[in-house]
Formats: C-alpha cells, sequence, structure tokens
C-alpha cells in the first residue's frame, strides 16, 4: 500500500510541476511576444507590515466601469477590446464574452468580474523596494504586456511623459 501512495504522490508532484511549468512558459511567451499598452491609472499608496512596500493600482477602464452592469450580460469573465492610440495609451472600446471577434487596430484584456466592485483586469498591485516610495508617485500609466489571447501581464509604471519609473 505505501508503494502506492508514494507513486501517486510522484504522479501529482510531477503534474503540478508540468502545470507550473506550462504556465510560466505562457507568461514568458507574453513578455516576449506581447504588445506594450498603457493604461490610464488613479494609484493609491498603501503600507503592509508584512508585504512591504506597494501600490495599489486602480485602472481608469476599471473606474469607469465599477457602475456598468456587466452582469446583466452574464459575463463572469470576458474582454475589454481596447485600441491604443499613437503614443500606445489604451481606450476601452467594449466588452465581449470571447477573444473574438476584433479588428486588427484592436486588442483584447481578459477580465473578471468581482462581486461588487466592478471588473478585475489583474495586476491590481505593483511592489517596490521600501524607501522608494516617492520616485513611484508620479506614476499614471501601467504599462502592460498583452497577447493576442487577452492575457496580461505588468511590466512596469510610467510617468506622464511615458517613461518608465526605474
Amino acid at each position: 500500500m505505501k508503494k502506492y501512495k508514494t507513486i501517486l504522490i510522484l504522479l501529482n508532484l510531477g503534474g503540478l510541476l508540468i502545470l507550473f511549468n506550462k504556465s510560466l512558459l505562457h507568461k514568458e511567451e507574453t513578455l516576449a511576444n506581447g504588445t506594450l499598452v498603457l493604461l490610464e491609472l488613479a494609484p493609491v499608496d498603501p503600507r503592509s507590515l508584512m508585504q512591504g512596500d506597494y501600490m495599489r493600482l486602480d485602472y481608469a477602464i476599471v473606474r469607469e466601469n465599477r457602475r456598468l452592469n456587466i452582469k446583466s450580460d452574464n459575463l463572469k469573465s470576458g474582454y475589454c477590446v481596447i485600441e491604443i492610440d499613437d503614443k500606445g495609451i489604451a481606450r476601452k472600446k467594449r466588452f465581449q464574452a470571447n477573444v473574438l471577434p476584433k479588428s486588427d487596430s484592436e486588442y483584447c484584456i481578459r477580465f473578471t468580474n468581482k462581486l461588487y466592485d466592478g471588473i478585475n483586469i489583474g495586476a491590481e498591485s505593483y511592489f517596490f523596494e521600501e524607501g522608494s516610495a516617492e520616485k513611484y508617485e508620479e506614476a499614471k500609466y501601467g504599462g502592460l504586456m498583452v497577447d493576442d489571447k487577452g492575457n496580461s501581464i505588468l511590466v512596469g509604471l510610467f510617468n506622464a511623459e511615458l517613461e518608465e519609473i526605474k
């Protein structure tokens, strides 16, 4: 019986490692092949004793649609279709259930519906080194790499001159 337990545990561990590595590869692919999208934000600057300094990110797309009743469309998740202007700044066009249809000039960002507070497009916190909060106070945009499947990864914060804050 112990032999089967050991085999079962090893198989589960192997499966978990495969899923973890697959997820990691998808994120690396998004970083390598994605498109940089700048989303306007209104940062909030909380502190956390356990996690250190961080900035809670509140994107304009989310803020504008807090009162939008996406739940009436029975969308627990879906895609926010955006267009990017010549500076790389995203503007919302519409919400839809699937990644397609979209035109060549449009990009999709996956969202989920929160129970009471609008939508979540991911990357709602940005952690930084303790004592460096002042340089992030000028953050105006969150930079996300977005792939063609609607996956996004926060890659940094940008100031009003569209320069990455480092």
